[in-house]
């Protein structure tokens, strides 16, 4: 039964695996999974799986497809590798050898950019290239393999969940990193001087909660060419995606329909401009080759109409975050009574503070304001009417982030956009989720009617 079948009434826990006790998918995964089910929950949400270049962002990695096996505590020890690696490797050698001599010859050039490393490395010729195999084949090989122990490690952590009637919800950032295998290999998808470096870079314009806007850096695809290859890395990058996940949100989903495209040279996202980019024409690759597409479409922010057309007409649900919803405005597309049947709801994201965190902050008039909207008197009750709110709503699926559920404040905030320094560090501690929390999350869905 999908996701967002008519009449269906989901709930699930946003929680990122490096936010385990332990950090890793190891026995606190078990544990975890065991804990969803308790409370009534069918869904685990998480962020990207990849490999973070530099520092712990999952939205900054070096592949578009490799798992970071750091989340997984024995992806590192060398064991044989079955039958099955075979089948993988054939499936996935189209990424995996470039991804692994990509990160041998990075960790060989001390970490530089693939940009600044010598000429024939750099523009991949094909005697260097040859030459680098066979000198570090080795150390290439157990990366290949590393990847598939991983793999292999996911299914049965994704076999466990679906035993349990929980689905698997992922995160795909719509860009890649510009030091990136997938940049370094194939150059011709994205808009790169001869040089390398990109002439245009990702982000958005300014806005209310920015003046300057936001300058991801990220290069922007080539999409004629893409579109010539008739999108077969978006294909093979989605299916890869869905041999982890039940489910998965598509980050900025509004670049594909249009981009904000910054040259390169400008240092903030001022003087950008909007270009057209054929997601419609991706889209319906996907749905052809896979019928229903079971993604979940981020657009949040300034959504033009065009983008809202794009997401309907490929029946793809979209999102909405109660901490944006208390302003004057009807037809805030946030608010409880405005939130349709093919959305997902949450109370707040990754992205933004806690709902404890977030109220305690506010201004008092602003406090005011969001307790008369809540219908409630006392301040003490704000986190449990916003989780109602939640849950009460009428879309097919609501989220609710566990450091809401347990009521943390700022100290639990996951990752503070614009920032660098403290992101992305918040551990659960086993000793705040016991089954007298699971008994209380049972009951709100049964009230609510949520699985």
């Amino acid at each position: 039964m999908s996701l967002f079948a008519a009449g269906r009434r989901g709930a699930g826990l946003l929680l990122h695996p490096s936010s385990l006790p332990s950090g890793q998918l190891g026995s606190d995964v078990y544990r975890w999974l065991d804990f969803l089910e308790q409370a009534g929950f069918s869904v685990w949400q998480m962020l990207p799986l990849g490999v973070p270049l530099g520092g712990l962002s999952p939205y900054q990695c070096a592949s578009a497809f490799a798992v970071n096996p750091a989340l997984f505590p024995d992806a590192t020890q060398s064991t044989r590798t079955t039958a099955g690696f075979d089948l993988w490797y054939e499936a996935q050698r189209h990424w995996v050898d470039d991804y692994a001599l990509f990160m041998v010859a990075k960790q060989q050039q001390g970490g530089a950019c693939w940009v600044e490393w010598p000429q024939p490395l750099r523009l991949r010729e094909a005697s260097a290239l040859i030459r680098f195999r066979q000198a570090h084949a080795s150390v290439i090989q157990a990366i290949v393999e590393q990847q598939y122990r991983v793999y292999l490690q996911w299914q049965t952590i994704r076999g466990y969940a679906t035993e349990r009637g929980i689905s698997l919800f992922g995160d795909m950032p719509i860009f890649v990193a510009h030091d990136s295998a997938d940049v370094w290999a194939h150059p011709e998808r994205f808009l790169l001087d001869e040089r390398g470096m990109p002439t245009l870079v990702a982000g958005v314009p300014p806005d209310y909660f920015s003046i300057t806007g936001q300058r991801w850096g990220n290069p922007h695809y080539n999409w004629a060419v893409m579109e010539a290859e008739g999108f077969r890395w978006w294909c093979e990058r989605l299916h890869y995606h869905f041999e982890w996940f039940d489910l998965v949100r598509v980050d900025h989903f509004r670049g594909l329909a249009a981009s904000w495209m910054i040259p390169a040279e400008n240092e903030t996202a001022i003087n950008g401009y909007w270009q057209s980019v054929p997601g419609d024409a991706l889209l319906q690759i996907l749905q052809q080759e896979m019928g229903e597409i079971p993604l979940v479409a981020e657009d949040l922010g300034m959504i033009t109409p065009d983008v809202t057309a794009l997401r309907k007409k490929y029946h793809l649900p979209g999102m909405a975050v109660l901490q944006f919803a208390f302003d004057a405005h009807v037809d805030n597309p946030h608010k409880p009574e405005n939130v349709g049947q093919d959305i997902v709801y949450y109370t707040g994201t990754h992205d933004n503070d806690t709902t404890l965190g977030w109220f305690t902050a506010l201004p008092a008039d602003i406090q005011h304001q969001v307790m008369q909207q809540l219908g409630i008197a006392d301040a003490g009750q704000v986190c449990d009417a916003m989780q109602e709110a939640v849950l009460a709503s009428a879309a097919a699926l609501a989220m609710l982030p566990l450091q809401d559920v347990l009521r943390l404040g700022s100290e639990a905030r996951l990752n503070t956009p614009g920032t660098v320094a403290g992101n992305w560090t918040w551990r659960l501690q086993w000793d705040a989720i016991d089954s007298a929390l699971a008994s209380d999350l049972l009951a709100d869905l049964n009230k609510y009617g949520r699985t």
